[in-house]
Parts: C-alpha cells; sequence; structure tokens
C-alpha cells in the first residue's frame, strides 16, 4: 500500500511537472530544438559560390553583415517547405544588416531550379550554387536543409540542421540580437 501511494504521488508530481514545464516554455518562447549554437564562434576560410549567371560570391565581402547561409535541393521536402518563410525572413524591414544566401547543391543549373522558385512565389531570395562543393567541405554538411549562421565578424555562431520556420517570432527575436 505504501508503495502504491507513493507511486501515486510520484505520477502526479510528474504529471504536474510537465504541464508546468511546458506552460513556462511556452510563455517564455523557446528556439527551436534544431539550432546547434556554438559556445565559441568559428571562423569562416574565404569561401566562394556563385550566383545563377555564375559571377562569384565570396563571403568574406559580407563582413559585417548577419549571414544567412540556406542550403537546399529541389528534391528536398523539407527544403521546399521552409523556402517561403526564408524568402519572408528577407523581406523583413526589422533586419538592417542581414543577407541571405540560398544555395542550391545540385550539380547543373537546370530549368528545375528556376521552377522551384516560381512554383513556391519566391518573390526576393536569389538562387546561389555550390559548384564545385567548397561550402559543402568548409560547412561539413551532412544533410540539407542545413542552415549556417555567420556573425558581422564573419564566424559561424550556430546552424540549424533540418528545416525551421524562418518567421517564428522567437527565432526572430534571438537572430536580431546578431543583426
Amino acid at each position: 500500500m505504501f508503495i502504491k501511494k507513493k507511486n501515486y504521488k510520484f505520477l502526479f508530481f510528474f504529471f504536474c511537472f510537465n504541464i508546468f514545464s511546458s506552460i513556462s516554455q511556452t510563455s517564455e518562447g523557446v528556439l527551436p530544438n534544431n539550432i546547434a549554437i556554438n559556445e565559441i564562434p568559428r571562423s569562416i576560410s574565404s569561401t566562394i559560390f556563385e550566383d545563377f549567371s555564375s559571377k562569384e560570391v565570396n563571403l568574406k565581402d559580407y563582413q559585417g553583415k548577419l549571414i544567412v547561409l540556406n542550403f537546399w535541393a529541389t528534391w528536398c521536402r523539407p527544403c521546399k517547405k521552409e523556402m517561403p518563410s526564408l524568402d519572408k525572413l528577407k523581406q523583413n524591414k526589422k533586419f538592417k544588416n542581414l543577407e541571405v544566401f540560398a544555395v542550391n547543391i545540385e550539380e547543373s543549373k537546370n530549368v528545375n531550379i528556376k521552377t522551384f522558385f516560381e512554383d513556391l512565389n519566391i518573390k526576393e531570395l536569389s538562387i546561389f550554387f555550390d559548384k564545385n562543393l567548397n561550402l559543402v567541405n568548409e560547412f561539413k554538411l551532412r544533410g540539407v536543409p542545413t542552415t549556417i549562421l555567420i556573425n558581422k565578424n564573419g564566424e559561424e555562431f550556430a546552424r540549424i540542421i533540418g528545416s525551421i520556420d524562418f518567421e517564428d517570432k522567437f527565432f526572430l527575436r534571438w537572430l536580431s540580437k546578431y543583426d
């Protein structure tokens, strides 16, 4: 009998703890759990990729900016899901020093890539390519979507592994600290 009472008390405590902790998290707001924040920002090398017209882009040219470097592919369903919110992030006027690069990791600049953006009604994002996989190697990517967050000093301070809603208010509040 004593053991059963103890079990009931434990279960009641466990239930209440879960309810109240989830309520406090939603009122405080928490970041999505797929954001890995670096304790010490990691410096990145002079990494070059291309825009749609094959013009070279060097990340070092964007020091002083908050950079969102999103890796995606047309065959990736989570990429398709998050791309409209990434486009909205690019349009967000609250960010004064934000640069967003949507980097396609597929081998060639085919019609499907432009169609992908058109079908999703992407307005502001430009398409970039990692032709020689320089960025994939630099950042040791394991899959898509992956988003690298680079601070004004040109250092990776966090990465998002998997998809995210780039319009999430807690994410935006957190990201704005780096703007």
